[in-house]
């Protein structure tokens, strides 16, 4: 079976490359970038959106300006990992915005999820009126942000492709 990105060629890399860092470059820019027309820019654009290669646009928003600079790590242990808590927990974790991020993972550990708030304070209060009273929740170990050295959503996509 053929991986995904094997059915893009360079141009369609270059697009999704360009795209992630600059969403809101003009058609007419990327076509120009890309060595295309604009119209068969777009149409590859719109390939690309119709083939699930981009999910959608949004703004990087400044958490600073936004009181929202303090980030938490939180590691969860379930008490039992059966499909119906699991489904629980997942529909539960998804209603709250403090949980940015939510993985399942393996090792000592059932979750870990990314909490972006205020300050500690306001941790602290999530964490009891939000965390534990998520579905199943055992135990969890949180880890605050001293500095955030590096962060993104970027997708490194320079894999070989088809000539």
């Amino acid at each position: 079976m053929t991986s995904p990105i094997m059915t893009l060629d360079r141009t369609d890399i270059r697009i999704l490359d360009i795209l992630q860092k600059d969403g809101r470059l003009s058609n007419i820019k990327l076509a120009e970038m890309v060595n295309l027309s604009p119209t068969a820019a777009l149409a590859r654009v719109q390939k690309l959106t119709k083939d699930g290669f981009i999910l959608g646009y949004e703004a990087k928003l400044n958490p600073d300006l936004l009181n929202k600079s303090f980030v938490v790590f939180v590691e969860i242990l379930l008490d039992k990992t059966t499909p119906n808590v699991l489904e629980e927990f997942t529909d539960a974790v998804i209603q709250y915005s403090e949980i940015v991020e939510c993985h399942m993972i393996s090792g000592g550990f059932d979750f870990v999820v990314k909490i972006r708030c205020a300050n500690m304070e306001e941790f602290r209060k999530i964490s009891g009126q939000v965390l534990w009273q998520l579905p199943g929740v055992k135990e969890t170990r949180s880890y605050p942000v001293m500095e955030v050295i590096k962060e993104s959503s970027q997708i490194n996509i320079k894999q070989p492709v088809k000539k």
